[in-house]
C-alpha cells in the first residue's frame, strides 16, 4: 500500500503512520501535508480514495473534510474536482436509490460545508430539491403517497446531515434553514404516520401503542428541535474544523450544480387494498427503514447520552457494519472505538440485536452479527459480556411476546454463541422453566437452545454445560441416533422383513444396478408385501446405510433415488415416505430436516409433499413445543424460493449475454458484407478481391458468432420455461401451505363468531420490558467468561405460565402464519388475489386474515 493511501485509511487511529500520538488536529495535518506533495503526479487516485474512504468510513468524514479544506488552500482545482465527482455521485446514488450511498454523501457536502469547501447556499439548494421532491410525494393530488417510504427517506436525509452542520449554516444562513425547517415541519403535517405493525419485535397486542408512539421520522425530527434549541451542542461529532477556522476562512467556497429526484411510479389505475399495497410494499422494499430500535435496557443505562447523540451513534454503529462486512475483525475494533467521549456499550449491544433480530430481514445473514459480537465480547472482556448477558435475560423474559421468526433467530443466535464460549452459562437461573408447562415459551426456548448446542458439538459435552441445573437434562434431545426397524436384535426371532432388508442391504453393498434392485422389488417384495411394507423396507434399509454420515446420506440418494422415485411417484406415496424418514429420525430432528431436505433437492419429494406432511396429524402436535415440523417447512419454502432466484440471476445474465451475442454477430456480418462488397468481376466471374483466407476467416467469425448467439437465445429459452415451471410451483407451494393452515386453524381456533382477540388469547404478561439489570450488568463487571456472579438477574416475579396448550398452540401456528408470510412476501403477492378468492374470503377466521395481512403489512381486512 502506498504511503498516502494509508494515511488516509489511518487517519484517528493510533498506528504505524501516526505513531501513538491521537491529536486529530497533527493527523490532518500530517495527512493534507502528504496529499499535497503527491498531488502532482497521483491526483486521479487521490480524488477516487479519497472519495472512497468518506463513504466507507464516514465515522471519519468530520476528518476527511477538514483535509480537502486544508486542500483547497492551495490547490482550487483538485478541490472543485472532488466537489463535482462527490456531487456526481449523489446523482446516481438517487437515480438507483442506493439509500446508504445518498445518505452519506449528503453528510460528506455537510461537511465540506462546514470547511469553507461548498458554499451554504448551494448545500441549502440540495435540501430543497429533497424537500421538494418530498412534498410533491406526499400530495395526494399531484403526486403518490403510497411511496411515501422514499420521501421520508429524502427527509432523513436531511435531518441526519444537521448535526453535522446546523451551527455553520444557522450562522451564515439563518434565513435559509428557517426556510427548510419550516418545510420539513410542513411535510410532517401532511404525511400519514408510520405504523411498525407487521414488523414489531413483540407480537401485537391490539393496544393503540403504535399509532400514539412517534414513527421514525417523527422521533428524528423532535431530537432534532431539541438539538436546535440547544444552541447545536453535541458531543458525538468530531469538530476539527474549528482548530483550523483562521485558515480556513481565506479558502474559495465551491457553488454544487442542481441536482433531480427520479420520479415515483405513478398510483395504479385500479385503486384497490391489493394494488395500493402492491406499491406501498415496493417501495418501503427499495427504501426501508434503516433501524427499528428495540430498547432492551432501562432508560436510566443510557441516561448520560443525549437523544440526538444517540441517533448519531447508532449511525455510526450501522455504517461500521454496512462497510466493513466482509471484515469482522476491523469491523469489531472499529465498532469498539468509536469517536465519542462517552461509554455506549448498552447502545452498542441494543443497535446489534436491533439488527439482528430487524424484520422482515436482517441486512446480512444472521452469522455476521453471531461473529460480530463475539468479537466485541473479546475485545471489550470487562465490559460487553455482561452488557450481551443482560439482553439475554431481558429478551428471555419477554421471549412469550417476542415475534416467532425474532424467537427462532434468538435461538440460532444464542446456542452458536455459546458454542464459541465453552458452552458457558449460568443454567439454574433459568431451571424454574421446569415447572411450567411443556408448551410454554421460555421453557421451548431453553429447549430448543439446548437442542441447538447438541447439533454444534455433542450431547456428553452439552449435559455437562449444565451441571449445575441437572435437572434440565430432562430438556435436552434424545441421546438416541437413528431408529431402524430391522436392526440387530438378538432376543428375537427375525421376521420376512429383517431377511429382506439384510437382502437389500446386500444388494447395494454388492453394487447392484438400481434395474436389479427395482426387479427384485417388484418380483420378490411387493407381490408379497404390498406397498406401505416395500416402502418400509426400502427406506428404513436406504436411510439405515445413509446413515453413518452426510456423505454416505448423499451417495445413497445419489445412486439409489431412483429406486425411491419409482416407489414414491405421487403425492401421498411422497407423504408415506416422509412418514419413513421421520420415523427413522425420530430421535435426531437435525438429520431428519437433511434429509428431507436432499429429498427435495433431488427431487424425490415435491414441496407440497412436504407440505402436507409438516401438517399431518402427529406433527401437528407438535407445532407449539418444537422447531422440528417448522425447520422442514421453512427448509421447503426456503428451496422453492431459492430456485425461484437463481434462475432470475441465471436469465438475468444470459440477458446480458445475448446482447452481447447480437452485438458481436452485427459487426462480424458488417465485416464480411463489406469484405464481400469489394469483389470484382473478372470475365463475366467474380474474384476476390480481399485476401481468400481472410474471407475465409471473416465467414467463420459469422458463424461462429451467429452460432453463439442462438445458443444462448436456446439456453434462454430454456431457462424461461423452468422459470415458469417454478413460479407455477411457488403458486401451488403457497395455496397448498395457506389452505393447510387455514384447515387447521378453524379446527382448533374458537368460533369466529365468539370475536375473540389476540389478547384474550393470552391469559398472563411477563413484567415490563424494562426490568433493573442491577449491578450484573454494569460496565464494570469482569467476571470469568462474563458470568454474572449472583442469579435471579431480570427473572419475573412470578416465573409460572398460565396460558392453556390449546391457546398457546393458535399463538405458536398463527404466529408462523405471519412470519412465512413476511418473509416471503414478495413470492406471496403476484398471488395474493387468488388466496383471496379462494382462501382468505369472508368465512375465514379473522385472526387467520389477520396474521396474513400483517405479514404482507396491509391493513387488517
Amino acid at each position: 500500500m502506498s504511503s498516502w493511501r494509508a494515511y488516509l485509511l489511518r487517519i484517528g487511529e493510533k498506528g504505524h503512520e501516526y505513531g501513538a500520538n491521537a491529536d486529530a488536529k497533527e493527523h490532518i495535518e500530517a495527512c493534507a501535508g502528504v496529499l499535497r506533495r503527491e498531488l502532482d503526479h497521483s491526483e486521479g487516485d487521490i480524488l477516487d480514495f479519497l472519495i472512497q474512504c468518506a463513504e466507507q468510513l464516514p465515522h471519519k468524514i468530520s476528518l476527511y473534510g477538514t483535509v480537502i479544506g486544508l486542500l483547497n488552500l492551495e490547490n482550487e482545482d483538485f478541490v472543485k474536482k472532488v466537489v463535482e465527482k462527490t456531487l456526481t455521485n449523489l446523482q446516481d446514488a438517487l437515480n438507483s436509490g442506493t439509500c446508504s450511498k445518498i445518505r452519506i454523501l449528503m453528510r460528506f457536502l455537510t461537511v465540506m460545508m462546514c470547511n469553507k469547501i461548498i458554499h451554504p447556499g448551494s448545500l441549502v439548494t440540495i435540501f430543497e430539491t429533497l424537500l421538494s421532491s418530498s412534498a410533491m410525494t406526499a400530495d395526494e393530488d399531484k403526486g403518490n403517497p403510497l411511496w411515501q417510504a422514499q420521501a421520508d427517506f429524502y427527509m432523513t436525509c436531511i435531518l441526519s446531515s444537521l448535526p453535522w452542520g446546523g451551527a455553520e449554516l444557522f450562522e451564515q444562513v439563518p434565513d435559509d434553514i428557517d426556510r427548510i425547517m419550516v418545510g420539513v415541519e410542513a411535510y410532517l403535517s401532511i404525511r400519514t404516520h408510520s405504523s411498525d405493525v407487521g414488523l414489531s419485535f413483540f407480537e401485537d397486542q391490539e393496544t393503540d401503542d403504535s399509532i400514539t408512539e412517534k414513527d421514525f421520522v417523527e422521533d428524528l425530527w423532535q431530537r432534532i428541535q431539541a438539538l436546535a434549541s440547544n444552541g447545536w451542542k453535541l458531543e458525538s461529532i468530531q469538530r476539527p474544523h474549528l482548530s483550523f477556522e483562521a485558515q480556513l476562512v481565506d479558502a474559495k467556497s465551491h457553488e454544487l450544480g442542481p441536482i433531480s429526484c427520479p420520479e415515483q411510479p405513478a398510483p395504479p389505475s385500479t385503486l384497490s387494498v391489493i394494488a395500493s399495497g402492491r406499491q406501498k410494499f415496493d417501495a418501503e422494499l427499495k427504501y426501508p427503514q434503516r433501524i427499528r430500535r428495540l430498547n432492551i435496557f432501562p432508560s436510566s443505562k443510557h441516561e448520560d447520552i443525549q437523544p440526538i447523540d444517540r441517533f448519531i451513534v447508532e449511525e455510526y454503529l450501522l455504517d461500521v457494519l454496512l462497510f466493513l462486512n466482509g471484515c469482522r475483525k476491523e469491523c469489531a475494533s472499529y465498532m469498539a472505538g468509536l469517536p465519542v467521549p462517552f461509554r455506549y456499550e448498552y447502545l452498542m449491544a441494543e443497535t446489534i440485536f436491533s439488527q439482528l433480530l430487524l424484520l422482515p430481514h436482517p441486512p446480512f445473514k444472521p452469522i455476521y452479527y453471531t461473529l460480530v459480537i463475539m468479537d466485541l465480547c473479546k475485545a471489550l472482556p470487562g465490559a460487553f459480556p455482561a452488557v450481551v448477558a443482560g439482553a439475554v435475560r431481558t429478551l428471555f423474559d419477554k421471549i412469550a411476546y417476542l415475534d416467532t421468526e425474532c424467537r427462532t433467530r434468538l435461538i440460532l443466535w444464542f446456542s452458536h454463541h455459546l458454542s464459541n464460549f465453552q458452552f458457558v452459562w449460568p443454567w439454574e437461573e433459568w431451571s424454574y422453566v421446569l415447572d411450567q408447562p411443556r408448551w410454554a415459551p421460555q421453557r421451548v426456548f431453553v429447549q430448543e437452545v439446548l437442542e441447538r448446542e447438541v447439533r454444534l458439538s455433542y450431547w456428553d459435552k452439552v449435559k455437562q454445560s449444565i451441571e449445575n441445573a441437572p435437572g434440565l437434562e430432562e430438556l435436552l434431545p434424545p441421546r438416541g441416533g437413528s431408529n431402524f426397524k430391522y436392526g440387530p436384535e438378538d432376543d428375537k426371532e427375525k421376521t420376512d422383513q429383517h431377511l429382506l432388508s439384510l437382502e437389500l442391504s446386500s444388494m447395494v453393498k454388492g453394487r447392484k444396478t438400481i434395474r436389479e434392485i427395482i426387479v427384485w422389488i417388484e418380483e420378490s417384495v411387493f407381490p408379497i408385501h404390498g406397498f406401505e411394507t416395500t416402502l418400509t423396507i426400502v427406506a428404513q434399509t436406504l436411510l439405515d446405510i445413509g446413515s453413518k454420515s452426510f456423505t454416505h446420506l448423499i451417495t445413497v440418494l445419489e445412486r439409489y433415488g431412483q429406486v425411491i422415485a419409482k416407489l414414491c411417484p405421487d403425492l401421498d406415496k411422497q407423504v408415506l415416505l416422509l412418514d419413513e424418514v421421520g420415523t427413522y429420525w425420530r430421535n435426531n430432528s437435525q438429520m431428519t430436516a437433511i434429509t428431507i431436505d436432499r429429498m427435495m433437492g433431488y427431487r424425490l419429494v415435491s414441496n407440497i409433499a412436504i407440505v402436507r406432511w409438516v401438517f399431518s396429524s402427529a406433527n401437528i402436535e407438535e407445532f407449539h413445543i418444537s422447531d422440528r415440523p417448522w425447520e422442514v417447512l421453512r427448509n421447503a419454502v426456503s428451496k422453492t424460493f431459492n430456485r425461484i432466484s437463481d434462475l432470475r440471476k441465471e436469465i438475468s445474465s444470459l440477458k446480458r449475454s445475448v446482447t452481447v451475442a447480437e452485438e458481436t454477430t452485427s459487426k462480424a456480418n458488417s465485416d464480411l458484407a463489406a469484405a464481400e462488397s469489394k469483389l470484382t468481376l473478372v470475365d463475366g466471374e467474380p474474384v476476390l478481391g480481399e485476401n481468400p483466407a481472410r474471407m475465409k476467416r471473416l465467414k467463420s467469425y459469422a458463424d461462429k458468432a451467429k452460432e453463439e448467439e442462438v445458443s444462448l437465445r436456446d439456453s434462454l429459452e430454456a431457462k424461461t420455461a423452468l422459470l415458469a415451471r417454478a413460479l407455477d410451483e411457488n403458486e401451488a407451494l403457497f395455496t397448498s401451505l395457506y389452505e393447510n393452515f387455514q384447515k387447521v386453524l378453524t379446527d382448533r381456533l374458537p368460533d369466529a363468531s365468539s370475536g375473540i382477540t389476540l389478547r384474550e388469547l393470552k391469559t398472563s404478561r411477563p413484567g415490563s420490558m424494562a426490568v433493573d439489570l442491577e449491578e450484573e450488568s454494569t460496565m464494570d463487571v469482569d467476571n470469568e467468561n462474563g458470568k454474572p456472579s449472583s442469579s435471579g438477574n431480570g427473572v419475573n416475579e412470578s416465573n409460572s405460565y398460565n396460558v392453556g396448550e390449546s391457546e398457546q398452540w393458535c399463538l405458536c401456528t398463527l404466529g408462523y402464519v405471519k412470519a412465512l408470510t413476511r418473509q416471503y412476501a414478495s413470492e406471496i403477492w403476484p398471488h395474493l388475489e387468488k388466496l383471496e378468492a379462494e382462501i382468505l374470503t369472508e368465512d375465514a377466521h379473522p385472526l387467520f386474515r389477520r396474521a396474513v395481512y400483517s405479514g404482507l403489512l396491509l391493513p387488517i381486512a
